[in-house]
């Protein structure tokens, strides 16, 4: 490991992303510091500890923890995924975007453009509405409209600069950006996390990190879990010289979606908290966020049949069995006993249609784990409260598919990989 380590800094082309990222992800932590202009920062906090409001500490842990000091990327790069989510099921039902969904790479690029513009009429929305809300909680005084359109503008500002940010990284880093800004804010609460766990009582510590090192190693196993179908290329003329055949196979993963569906399901099941926030007490908000509180039962419930119906959803989008079946076919390969063209697009939809119940499963539990630990160790809390299943999940997803990544490009160096 630490060998290929330096074999990954070696390569000046790897070292170069890696400065990159790293140096993106500073500046990205840096941004949570700053606070936005006309904020009383004592009255912010002093409010935030007296609602004790478990939405407010969701949604500061994936700001990490810029929420609380109301900084310029308070918003985090939720809004973002939060669009993406939307646009991606929109085009299911508006024609003129499943048109651009099929245009490859040119209509990619325009769905991406709306998403962004979206991206940024959501954080506004969002910016209005916590300003409205810590204004409630006497943290900003003296307000004013010229103030109210300063710390929108800001905040506006920040979340858009989160979104290039992630681009950034994807571009010219390494990793998928947007993930990687994500386990950042969450990376950041760790330190928290270990001190509240050095606090508890040792049989506690001991059942706490049995729990953790099970859920991490749950996680990797189902995450790299595979199926392999085979599949034969025949002998095929290509111009005036003969291929041969040969015999290769197809990975399946079992968790094709990865961590994508429980970011979508963290960013969905807190807007009905989201609302009942700003509702007022007494209102029909307000019974919303009762019912759906973190932590209880219709929440967990809630949020597992979120995870599985983005599962299948996400796989959906990035595997197509049409499509699959088409180039093997193109390329003169098939599935044995089964004949090319449309029965293997049956196949082929059939296997992972099944294959990826176990792994929506798996991350519905995953998620769920600590939530239901913690109705019945409330001292968990100060671990799980941190770093939940969600989180968890987040982190080591990110991380394997990061050091995939990077294998891959070691790989084609002649480098000895991460993953023996």
């Amino acid at each position: 490991m630490l060998k290929s380590m330096g074999n990954s800094l070696s390569s000046p082309e790897l070292r170069k992303k890696l400065l990159f990222t790293a140096f993106i992800l500073a500046l990205f932590r840096l941004g949570s510091y700053v606070p936005v202009p006309g904020v009383d920062l004592d009255a912010l906090q002093e409010a935030i500890d007296n609602r004790g409001s478990r939405l407010l500490d969701f949604l500061n842990l994936f700001a990490g923890g810029a929420l609380t000091r109301f900084a310029v990327f308070a918003l985090g790069i939720m809004p973002y995924i939060t669009a993406s989510i939307i646009i991606q099921l929109m085009t299911v039902v508006i024609p003129r975007l499943e048109e651009l969904q099929k245009e490859g790479e040119a209509g990619q690029q325009k769905i991406t453009q709306y998403t962004r513009y979206f991206t940024v009429v959501l954080a506004a929305v969002q910016s209005v509405a916590y300003v409205l809300y810590f204004r409630s909680q006497d943290a900003l005084p003296d307000f004013t409209w010229g103030r109210l359109y300063l710390i929108v503008i800001s905040l506006t500002a920040g979340t858009t600069l989160v979104m290039w940010f992630g681009e950034l990284i994807t571009q010219r880093g390494v990793g998928n950006g947007i993930s990687l800004l994500i386990f950042a804010s969450i990376v950041a609460a760790v330190p928290s996390a270990i001190t509240g766990w050095a606090e508890l009582p040792p049989l506690t510590q001991v059942i706490v990190l049995v729990m953790a090192v099970a859920v991490v190693l749950g996680v990797v196993f189902i995450n790299e879990g595979q199926r392999r179908i085979p599949v034969q290329y025949a002998k095929r003329v290509v111009g005036r010289r003969m291929t041969s055949g040969g015999q290769t196979y197809m990975p399946i993963r079992v968790n094709m979606a990865g961590v994508i569906p429980v970011i979508f399901a963290a960013s969905v099941v807190i807007l009905p908290a989201t609302f009942a926030e700003f509702g007022g007490r007494g209102s029909f908000f307000e019974n919303v966020s009762n019912w759906l509180a973190p932590g209880s039962w219709y929440y967990i419930i809630f949020e597992a049949i979120l995870i599985v119906l983005f599962t299948y959803f996400y796989t959906a989008v990035i595997f197509n069995p049409v499509e699959q079946a088409d180039n093997l076919k193109k390329y003169g390969g098939f599935i044995p006993g089964v004949r090319p063209g449309r029965p293997t697009a049956v196949y082929l939809d059939r296997v992972i249609t099944r294959l990826t119940l176990p792994g929506a499963i798996y991350l519905a539990i995953i998620a769920a784990f600590p939530s239901i630990v913690f109705r019945y160790l409330p001292e968990s809390n100060v671990f799980f409260g941190v770093l939940g299943g969600t989180s968890i999940l987040i982190v080591v997803g990110v991380a394997l598919d990061t050091i995939r990544q990077m294998e891959a490009q070691l790989m084609m160096r002649s480098y000895e990989g991460f993953l023996r």
